[in-house]
């Protein structure tokens, strides 16, 4: 008898890790379609001229020691980076908020340079704000707006909140659902950052960090050559072990018989060749809605409508090389040629369309051909075919530079060399129809042998690691022969896994 077979759609982390464990733990052989030509979802790293680009920033962290472990047992954290590639580094977190043309460290700290950035009078409103939501909260918080007055008051969220949410997702804060807070930054409060503030000397033991918020976490690990170096290596292994990995094959159709999925079809990106595929499990991270406009099903109307109205955020990068920058390192932090020691700096300045920018020479100088440059990526959030996508090429370059200019980060006769990396549905959005999702949730928790994962599979703003986690669970309950799929979805609902909106 031939081996039984997954198919697994996507080969993003959860794809790849679902894929790995498979091949580890079961007889079940994997075959894994890829709409693109390139492995790593969101977490792929782009080399350009010797430049790699990390899309969206990725701190390897876990509250969970099994992922630590995983990533760690793919690239060990050890070993000298200088003579062996394939290696984790250890690397510090900075990340500051842009505000005022001043830099504020995130999570906003207690010390001198905050209180003299905000000034005497604004630091009285901003205290008086967060007792106010103390004392007299809202009782029943229906937005995120409500959400985050709760936890911080209204004159912090309208100072270090606000605008970056907004650019984020395009929508006032007012109409985001309250459940994306819970999502990505419940664990997060003033209270928690002063007490870590106090304690975080004691603070050694970096792995462990399961009873440190997300947003508090000072140290992270990284591939010497960025996320993609990790995924390759995955998908290395899932080769060597036996499974297979079809690069530009989109599933364009999904047949389904009484409660199972029966065949998917995938076509060649290249050919155009269209062919069925049949297995024994499905695993897929494509976009819910793309999932479910691809049934081949006597789909409820319901449910196509429900998918046809959930929402995305697509994103665009552009990478900037530099020779130098306005901005100066003002801080105790050692780095190489003395630039900025930040990962990110979050731009909350209404005047521009920038909503991050990432360094990277601080994520790891191995992204950097020459360390006497510095490697920007500035990060700009828009929806497919709005104005911000259909910029040509060349005239976003020359808007992204104009912004940084406007901002005095930097002198445009330094700018050497810009490339342009667009992303779709980035992010997978918490309005549109989305509070209407469980409905979706059962529909698919009908097929026994579906199993949708992460980020855009699940349609859940999850992390990597909470990514990751949705397929290690799913593998178990096909060894343990567990029908349902509950703790599959509740992953990144338990308080263990809950993190900060920017990591």
């Amino acid at each position: 008898m031939s081996k039984k077979q997954a198919i697994i759609i996507g080969a993003g982390p959860a794809g790849l890790t679902a894929a790995y464990e498979l091949l580890e733990k079961t007889d079940i052989v994997p075959v894994i379609f890829e709409e693109s030509g390139l492995i790593g979802g969101i977490s792929r790293t782009i080399d350009y001229k010797g430049n790699k680009i990390d899309i969206g920033g990725h701190r390897f962290f876990s509250k969970s020691e099994k992922v630590v472990s995983w990533w760690q047992n793919m690239l060990p954290l050890s070993g000298n980076p200088d003579k062996t590639d394939k290696i984790t580094l250890l690397r510090q977190r900075v990340s500051r908020i842009l505000f005022l043309g001043k830099l504020f460290d995130y999570p906003i700290s207690l010390n001198v340079n905050t209180l003299a950035n905000l000034g005497v009078f604004r630091v009285l409103k901003t205290g008086c704000s967060y007792l106010k939501a103390k004392i007299f909260p809202i009782k029943s918080e229906k937005n995120l707006e409500e959400f985050f007055i709760n936890r911080f008051g209204n004159e912090l969220y309208q100072t270090f909140f606000k605008d970056y949410t907004e650019k984020v997702w395009g929508v006032s804060c007012k109409n985001i659902n309250a459940e994306w807070g819970a999502q990505r930054i419940k664990g997060l409060s003033i209270a928690k950052a002063v007490s870590h503030f106090i304690k975080k000397i004691f603070f050694k033991d970096f792995i462990k960090q399961n009873k440190i918020e997300t947003s508090l976490i000072e140290q992270f690990m990284y591939p010497k050559y960025g996320p993609g170096q990790l995924w390759e290596e995955v998908a290395e292994k899932i080769l060597q072990k036996g499974g297979k990995i079809y690069l530009n094959h989109k599933v364009t159709g999904i047949k389904a018989v009484g409660n199972s999925i029966s065949a998917i079809i995938a076509e060649n990106q290249d050919s155009g060749i269209k062919f069925f595929a049949s297995a024994d499990y499905y695993f897929s991270s494509m976009a819910i809605k793309d999932l479910i406009s691809c049934f081949d099903y006597n789909t409820p109307d319901n449910i196509k409508e429900i998918a046809d109205g959930l929402m995305y955020r697509d994103f665009i990068t552009v990478g900037l090389l530099l020779n130098s920058m306005k901005l100066q390192n003002n801080t105790s932090i050692k780095t190489i040629n003395n630039i900025i020691p930040d990962n990110w700096i979050y731009v909350q300045e209404t005047s521009v369309k920038l909503g991050r920018i990432q360094v990277f020479n601080n994520w790891s100088p191995y992204l950097v051909k020459d360390l006497n440059k510095i490697w920007l990526g500035l990060e700009y959030f828009c929806n497919e075919g709005d104005d911000l996508w259909n910029k040509k090429d060349e005239e976003f370059k020359e808007f992204a530079v104009n912004e940084l200019v406007k901002l005095n980060i930097i002198d445009k006769n330094e700018v050497i060399d810009s490339v342009i990396i667009r992303y779709k549905k980035a992010y997978p959005a918490y309005f549109g129809t989305y509070p209407r999702f469980d409905e979706i949730k059962e529909f698919l928790n009908r097929f026994e042998n579906l199993f949708p994962l992460g980020r855009n599979g699940m349609h859940r703003y999850n992390n990597m690691d909470h990514s990751m986690l949705t397929a290690m669970q799913a593998v178990e309950n096909i060894i343990n022969k567990e029908q349902s799929k509950e703790n599959i979805w509740n992953i990144n609902t338990e308080k263990i896994y809950h993190e900060n909106k920017n990591a």
